[in-house]
């Protein structure tokens, strides 16, 4: 992972804290115990269950090394947007995209936290960063991987 910042809403860094917690006070007990129950069948250079519990504690131990990067980079995003003048990340941002009838809303966070089916596009995306920094009335063009995307920014909360 590279030493650039990540940021996260307070909500966030809580919810990746908690992660950590659980993976490390529960989930590493619980494969120690699945990689101790298949010694005890025997011969372990033959054992599916001992092969897949080693897979899981690998894949496991690979998240627990990813969160604490990722804490020790957080940059924790000032979610007061009151007044903001431009896009930045921590705000919303209601839209409209050339040819549809509908405005959308995003809030604009750190890759950690992003979930476009909620609402929340990453800084990093392409949208994202193409509307960082923009004012209300400003009408982007933005590459996307599905093709050129014409996007008007109506508002910002």
């Amino acid at each position: 992972m590279s030493d650039k910042p990540v940021y996260l809403t307070r909500d966030g860094k809580v919810k990746l804290e908690a992660e950590l917690n659980e993976l490390v006070t529960v989930e590493r007990r619980n494969v120690a115990d699945r990689i101790n129950a298949a010694k005890e069948l025997g011969d372990i250079s033959e054992s599916g269950e001992y092969e897949e519990a080693k897979k899981s504690q690998s894949i496991l131990e690979g998240r627990i090394r990813e969160i604490k990067s990722m804490l020790s980079l957080a940059q924790i995003i000032d979610e007061d947007t009151n007044g903001a003048k431009e896009v930045r990340i921590g705000t919303s941002v209601t839209v409209r995209i050339d040819g549809e009838d509908a405005d959308e809303t995003w809030t604009i966070v750190g890759s950690a936290e992003a979930s476009p089916r909620d609402g929340r596009i990453s800084n990093e995306s392409p949208i994202g960063s193409a509307i960082l920094g923009q004012r209300v009335g400003k009408k982007v063009t933005v590459q996307t991987p599905s093709g050129v995307m014409k996007v008007k920014i109506l508002k910002i909360q």
